[in-house]
């Protein structure tokens, strides 16, 4: 049986619901045998996913997801075999984590001014390094019986335009590029949609390594078109199911989406070459 390799997950660490371990079983279940912990701009899963994995024999790949912004675009970009211990790199995630906190204790002020008692205490209760977001908010609004559910808190309160919505702080997807290239990773677009042409060329001229093509939320139209996409213009393609878990199951996409195995060591060679020539 052909590896199956997922280079898109989360954990508790960010807006997942399973901690490494819980995760890793997940995935076990699923015959996985590379998994990518891809947290949104924390790598503190990576070093305890690494040992489990061991244990599993599942190869975990360190990875990050960053935040950026083209216009009035959000893009998220997956960092693959970045150097966890590298100086720069873990000055960029205190940056990301401090912004993080800022815009979630402004999110706070705003439900507080409509009537709701709720504190950044409560939020941070829930997230294991405080690498808060919209999500550890609206699970807070759940357990507090403000809301009834994880879709009625963004809908109500939390989603883009309503009345507690606070925008993200973004680096700009050159930077972002250049951050993950300089910690000796390889800088895939996640989940790409419908993105415009003038933006795709961009991101080619910016040295984007590649497009996240194996996507549960892309159709099969989606896929063969940035399958086109990276054959034209020599990049990767990778997939993964973007597991998240919990009140947001997705559990049926493990092991559906996955990135093909040529390429994946296509991508490991080329990390190895940057991060010899950084050093």
């Amino acid at each position: 049986m052909p590896a199956k390799i997922d280079l898109h997950s989360h954990t508790k660490f960010s807006d997942g619901y399973f901690t490494p371990q819980e995760l890793l079983e997940k995935v076990s279940e699923k015959n996985i045998s590379v998994l990518a912990i891809t947290d949104h701009d924390t790598v503190d899963a990576i070093p305890s996913a690494t040992s489990l994995g061991n244990n599993l024999g599942i190869t975990i790949i360190p990875g990050v997801e960053l935040s950026s912004q083209d216009g009035e675009r959000d893009l998220h970009i997956l960092g693959y075999f970045v150097d966890i211990e590298d100086e720069k790199f873990k000055k960029y995630l205190s940056l990301f984590k401090s912004e993080r906190i800022k815009r979630a204790e402004r999110i706070i002020k705003k439900l507080n001014n409509l009537g709701f008692e709720i504190t950044i205490e409560d939020v941070l209760s829930l997230s294991e390094t405080s690498v808060v977001g919209r999500p550890h908010i609206a699970d807070t609004l759940v357990k507090l019986g403000i809301v009834k559910s994880f879709y009625e808190a963004f809908q109500k309160f939390l989603g883009n335009n309503a009345p507690a919505y606070e925008k993200k702080y973004y680096v700009s997807p050159q930077n972002v590029i250049k951050i993950i290239h300089d910690a000796g990773g390889i800088a895939i677009i996640a989940h790409p949609g419908a993105l415009p042409e003038e933006t795709i060329g961009n991101l080619i001229k910016d040295d984007i390594d590649g497009f996240e093509i194996y996507h549960p939320a892309h159709s099969s139209e989606q896929m063969k078109y940035y399958e086109g996409i990276t054959n034209n213009y020599f990049l990767y393609g990778t997939g993964g199911s973007d597991f998240h878990g919990g009140t947001r199951s997705d559990a049926n996409n493990i092991g559906r989406f996955y990135t093909p195995a040529g390429t994946f060591e296509s991508m490991k060679r080329k990390s190895l070459e940057r991060y010899t020539a950084n050093f």
